[in-house]
This record gives C-alpha cells, sequence and structure tokens, in this order.
C-alpha cells in the first residue's frame, strides 16, 4: 500500500500508486478545468501533489503549458531571484564493485583506467580549482570498500578544508557517494558536509534491479531508503535526482516528487536539490542502448513541472548539458550549474586529453568556469559563490523556512554580490570583469534594505582592498 509516511521504500514509492498516477493524468491531459484548478493552487507557491503535477506534465493544450512555463519561471524568481549558485564536481576514485550498465566505472569495464588520488594529489586538484574561483565542489568515487572506504572520504574532506591557497579556499563540500550506513552518515555530518547527494538513477523497482544486476547497489530498498538513514544521521540537506534516459520520464518524474513528499512528511522538510541529469555516451557505455530518453522540449518541461511541485527546493544543471539546452531551462527553476567541469579522476591539474580513460562521462559543455560566468552576467545572472547558509548554520528546517516565507532573499542577493566581487577581482579576465563590476552596481540598488545596502557596499570596497569572506 502506498503510504509517505512510512519508511519502507515499496511503500513510500509504490509501483501501484505511480501506475495510478500515470493513468489519471492520461485520462486528464486535455481537462481544461482540473489544469486550471491545479495551476492555481500551485499559484500558491506551497506545491503540488505528484498526482497533480502528473497532469500538467501530460497536458495537451499548449495555452495551459505557456502558462506552466511563466508560473515556473515566476516561481523561480519569487524563491531564488536571478541568482545562479556555482559549483564543480571533483572525483576522487573510479574505482568500482558494482555492475551499473549505464556506468563506465562498472566493475566488468577493463578499458578505463582505475586511480585513486592520493591526499597530495587531490591538494593540486583542489588548487586548481581554486585558481578557477571554484568555492564550492561535489565529490564524486565509486562504490568500493577497499579502495574508497569511509575513513578515505572523511580524510578527503579533511584535506580539502584544509586548503588555503592565495585567496582562494572551498568553503562547501558536498559529497556524492553511495547508500551507506546511519553511522557512516553521522560520520559525514561531522566532517562538515553540505549537501548529501545520491541519485536514484531509476525509480522503477524491476528496472532498477536488472540496470545494478551486481555489487551492493543492486539492493533497491537500501539504496531508496537511503535518504532516510542520511537525515537519521543528522544531515539536514538531502539532494535527490534521477538520470533521466534509464526509464519512462513519466514513471520517474511521480516516483521522484513521491520520494520528495515523503521526506517532507516523515522528517519536515524534503530535499534540498534535485538534479535532472540525462544518460551521456562514456566508455564501454552506448546511450543508444537505453531508448527512454527525452528531447530538449520534453526535458525543459520536466524542469518547469518540477519547479512548480518544489518551489523551494534548489535545481541542478551539470555541464552533461549543452549551452543551449541549459539557457532554455535557466529561467524554467535551474539555481545551480557547474562550470569548467572534469569528470576524470585528476583532470583539474593536468590536461584530461592526458587522462581521458578515466573519466565518467562525455560533457556537453566544455567552456571554462570566466566563459560561464559571463555568459550568466550576459543573460542577466548573477553568478553566486556564496556559501553562507551553510557556514551560519541556516540548514535542514532552517533554511526552508526561510526560504519558503521569502526572507532568504535578504541575505543571499547581498551574498551573491559580494562572491561575485571576490571572483572578479582574483580570478576574472578583464572583460568578464567589466561585465561583472557594471552588474554589481547595477544591482545594489536592487537590495531593499538601506542598512544592508551600506553594509555591502563597505564590504564591496574592502574586498577591492583585498578582504574576503564577508557573509549575511
Amino acid at each position: 500500500m502506498y503510504n509517505p509516511k512510512s519508511q519502507k521504500a515499496g511503500e513510500f514509492i509504490n509501483h501501484e500508486e505511480v501506475l495510478t498516477t500515470l493513468a489519471y493524468a492520461e485520462k486528464n491531459k486535455n481537462n481544461a478545468l482540473l489544469i486550471d484548478s491545479i495551476i492555481e493552487k500551485a499559484r500558491l507557491r506551497k506545491g503540488l501533489t505528484h498526482k497533480e503535477a502528473a497532469v500538467l506534465l501530460d497536458c495537451d493544450i499548449e495555452e495551459k503549458n505557456q502558462e506552466i512555463y511563466a508560473l515556473a519561471e515566476q516561481i523561480k524568481k519569487d524563491f531564488y531571484g536571478n541568482r545562479i549558485v556555482m559549483f564543480a564536481p571533483l572525483y576522487l576514485s573510479n574505482y568500482c564493485i558494482n555492475g551499473c550498465v549505464y556506468c563506465p566505472y562498472h566493475l566488468k569495464n577493463k578499458h578505463i583506467t582505475r586511480k585513486k588520488m592520493t591526499q597530495e594529489e587531490i591538494k593540486r586538484e583542489v588548487i586548481a580549482l581554486q585558481d578557477m574561483g571554484h568555492k564550492r565542489l561535489a565529490l564524486e568515487l565509486g562504490e568500493d570498500p577497499i579502495n574508497n572506504p569511509i575513513e578515505y572520504v572523511l580524510e578527503s574532506i579533511k584535506t580539502i578544508y584544509s586548503i588555503k591557497h592565495k585567496n582562494g579556499e572551498i568553503r562547501r563540500v558536498n559529497v556524492n557517494i553511495a547508500a551507506t550506513t546511519v553511522e557512516n552518515y553521522a560520520k559525514l555530518r561531522d566532517a562538515g558536509i553540505g549537501t548529501y547527494i545520491l541519485f536514484q538513477e531509476t525509480y522503477h523497482k524491476k528496472s532498477y534491479e536488472l540496470l545494478h544486476p551486481t555489487g551492493p547497489k543492486h539492493d533497491y530498498e537500501y539504496h531508496t531508503e537511503a535518504m532516510d538513514r542520511a537525515m537519521e544521521g543528522g544531515i539536514d540537506d538531502v539532494g535527490v535526482g534521477v538520470l533521466f534516459g534509464l526509464e519512462l520520464y513519466r514513471y520517474e518524474f511521480a516516483a521522484l516528487l513521491m520520494h520528495a513528499e515523503h521526506l517532507e512528511t516523515v522528517f519536515g522538510v524534503g530535499p534540498h536539490t534535485i538534479s535532472v541529469p540525462r544518460i551521456r555516451p562514456a566508455d564501454d557505455i552506448d546511450p543508444s542502448s537505453f531508448d527512454n530518453g527525452i528531447n530538449d522540449d520534453t526535458f525543459a518541461k520536466l524542469v518547469a513541472c518540477i519547479r512548480i511541485s518544489v518551489p523551494y527546493t534548489g535545481m541542478i544543471v551539470s555541464t552533461r548539458e549543452s549551452q543551449e539546452c541549459r539557457e532554455k531551462v535557466l529561467h524554467l527553476g535551474i539555481s545551480q550549474v557547474s562550470g569548467g567541469s572534469k569528470t576524470s579522476v585528476g583532470g583539474y591539474s593536468k590536461p584530461e586529453a592526458e587522462d581521458e580513460d578515466s573519466k565518467q562521462f562525455e560533457l556537453s559543455d566544455n567552456r571554462t568556469l570566466d566563459e560561464i560566468v559571463k555568459w550568466l552576467m550576459d543573460l542577466g545572472y548573477i553568478p553566486s559563490f556564496c556559501t553562507a547558509c551553510y557556514r551560519e548554520g541556516r540548514t535542514g528546517d532552517r533554511f526552508m523556512k526561510l526560504l519558503k516565507s521569502g526572507q532568504i532573499q535578504n541575505c543571499c542577493h547581498p551574498n551573491a554580490l559580494m562572491t561575485l566581487k571576490e571572483y572578479l577581482e582574483d580570478y576574472a579576465s578583464e572583460e568578464t570583469k567589466a561585465v561583472g563590476e557594471k552588474m554589481i552596481l547595477d544591482e545594489i540598488s536592487n537590495i531593499p534594505k538601506e542598512k544592508v545596502r551600506e553594509v555591502v557596499l563597505d564590504n564591496l570596497v574592502k574586498i577591492s582592498q583585498g578582504n574576503r569572506d564577508f557573509r549575511f
């Protein structure tokens, strides 16, 4: 039976409930009165149920679809303004004992060079990332209890936080590792991680087990219940997502929202972030072997419907997607993007051409961080390197209460401007710096409180004089 309060995977992600939801959406995709009522509910900015959201995703009425897109854009502005948070993935190790058929790290792949960075190599990678201007990382590594034990992850986090190079420092480390125990999640919390990230890949249990034929990841229940254990271990912020292209996207969409509802019901706070990756080419992997791929228009509607349904969540799109696609979805709900990314182990500190056989997948957006920063500003977005909420203890339900009340922008907008100023002073090209300085001057007037404006202006001067790390 479907039960969002249950902590059993088969009950809070219930197969029959998903199928019932999809049938309901198919039946009502041209029901204008019902669609109008759901859109009106969405205007309250309190989200939608998975069943309501599925109707909007299936909606065939073009006029209503345009309303959905417009509402998604407005909700994005209401909660996140015109800020886009910047981050980069850092691959520590590609050793893995799982048999995931869509990932080149799978155990049977003999083409890929297996690598695990030493702490000294991690230092070099972090310095390279700092020299680009990054302040926020997402750690990535395969599941291997011998090569990648929790002790290695904890030691690596400590190393990353310890490196202060020139004016650079990593201020937030998010972690994407395999499902683990409550005890290990508590260790990650104590190590000072930001968000714990784990993609479900697919919520369809039968497909999940076929796609993960061997290794500990084969256990659907253990993997799907990981976020519950993470929160029980004291991690306030968790990030979920599916890999679109593995299963039918409507199924994944409904189940993803059911997962968000479950976390909100049981823990009082839903996912801090939702990622929407699509499967990409990689060594020993042919995406054409998966026949559930989605086009850019469908992808854009997924983003819009997730934004409407879970208005508070951060939404992430990575360099898996092209510049054109990323530009299309930024205004529909995306609040975080990666930039200058490498998906190989050790790819930042040396040319990736030397490391082609250790990367996880092909990128579609290969621009430098500086190019992406300028591109965002040209589009009217503030590239934000802010990590203040995490370091000020505004996490979990405390962050969500501020976000849902609209008060978070009193912190985030000025913090974004100050961290952008740091980037411009330390890392930007002259062209990017000129665009950024003008943007900061223009945006100062959008800070509503006079006292806050005065503090920001004073801090901007101090940043230009060499001081760093001001935050509200």
